[in-house]
């Protein structure tokens, strides 16, 4: 393994900035990166897999494709869903690689219930902006040894160190999933219907809200809202807790159920953001806010600009959102605004021309952008990792 690395110590240790790679699934993602170009597909090995134990190791050059092929054949799965985002870049689906799941820290529709990438992330092998080598947690479920690293770099774009292994935890993939579609319903009556079946004894892997004018294929019923709530577990156990579900929203709005295949479908067309990814012309915003808030913070931004496309997920605390392109500040004082000082929105395609201008990742209070400073100083002294990228 030493010698794998030695190439990439040493461009580290060269002390020019870097811009890290690894499938190329989302080149448009964050600010552009001025530095050498250096990929960890070379780093593509799984390192072990457990089964027994839900354990697998592997080097970030991994195709997700791979992994999930892999993990399939035992009956397992990543719970969080990591989403597929290159169609949404204009590349190929199947193209992203582990390193960049963790690296962005973008969870899909069953984080809801099974929590985000970081909650995921065991353990983890990294080189630090000087050079070092590091390695933080392990191959236990529960480590409490020392500090969490593999939390603090899940989700920071490449600024803390380079990865060159990842230890994450896997689970039991469900047997059967359904889907209950309450259409007809929307506004603050979907919102309370999602957190009331959020609430219930139902465990509800995923929820969503989509608009009437949201396009999704024949997927659901055209020009209707809709609401989404998807059970997961063995045949019995789905079928007791979606006749809860009914027994609890009785009478709120018209019931059908999806299954098979079509669930399926359905979840990974939102999950991987498809209805913006076929939308080449529209620039696209990611927010996360409280659950109860996301119905009035689209609202708010479609009040503004009618011809926003975007739908709720994680119940109500995701919120997936396009604005027509030709934008010189692709909306964001709508979009940041519309949140009220509580949350967070991600601009997550945009020309560069627009995200030269514009603040791609929200900005953080003063404390907590110095304390953001510090931590990457501590790990990438001289910053020549991913320079620029988050926007410092």
């Amino acid at each position: 393994m030493a010698d794998r690395l030695s190439p990439f110590i040493d461009a580290v240790r060269a002390g020019q900035s870097l811009r890290l790679t690894g499938g190329g699934s989302k080149p448009g993602l964050g600010h552009a990166v001025a530095g050498t170009a250096l990929s960890l597909s070379p780093l593509s090995q799984v390192v072990s897999y457990e089964p027994a134990e839900l354990i697998l190791v592997a080097e970030p050059g991994v195709r997700m494709a791979e992994l999930r092929a892999l993990l399939s054949a035992k009956g397992q799965a990543l719970a969080f869903e990591p989403p597929d985002l290159g169609p949404l870049y204009g590349r190929p689906a199947g193209t992203d690689t582990l390193g960049g799941v963790v690296a962005t820290g973008l969870s899909g529709p069953g984080r809801v219930k099974a929590g985000a990438v970081r909650d995921h992330v065991l353990g983890m092998t990294a080189i630090a902006g000087d050079g070092r080598v590091f390695r933080s947690g392990g191959k236990v479920v529960k480590n409490v040894t020392g500090f969490d690293l593999p939390k603090l770099l899940t989700g920071a774009h490449g600024t803390l160190g380079l990865m060159t292994e990842i230890v994450v935890k896997v689970l039991p993939a469900p047997p059967l999933s359904k889907t209950m579609v309450l259409a007809g319903i929307e506004g603050a009556e979907a919102s309370r219907v999602l957190a009331d079946a959020l609430g219930s004894a139902a465990e509800v892997g995923a929820a969503a809200f989509t608009p009437s004018y949201l396009p999704l294929d024949g997927l659901l019923p055209d020009r209707t809202p809709c609401v989404l709530l998807r059970l997961d577990g063995v045949s019995v156990s789905v079928a007791e807790r979606l006749s809860a579900l009914e027994r609890l929203l009785e009478g709120r709005a018209a019931m059908a159920v999806l299954e098979g295949d079509e669930s399926a479908a359905l979840w990974a067309c939102l999950r991987d953001a498809m209805p913006l990814a076929e939308r080449p012309d529209l620039d696209v915003w990611r927010l996360s806010v409280p659950p109860m808030t996301g119905m009035g913070v689209l609202s708010a931004i479609r009040a503004a600009i009618p011809r926003a496309l975007g739908w709720l997920d994680w119940g109500g605390g995701l919120i997936w959102v396009g604005l027509p392109g030709g934008m010189a500040d692709a909306g964001v004082g709508i979009v940041r605004g519309a949140l009220g000082g509580d949350g967070h929105a991600t601009l997550m395609r945009a020309p560069d021309a627009v995200k030269a201008r514009v603040p791609v990742f929200q900005p953080l209070p003063g404390p907590l952008a110095a304390l953001t400073a510090r931590v990457r100083a501590q790990f990438d002294p001289a910053g020549i990792l991913n320079p620029g990228l988050m926007g410092v």
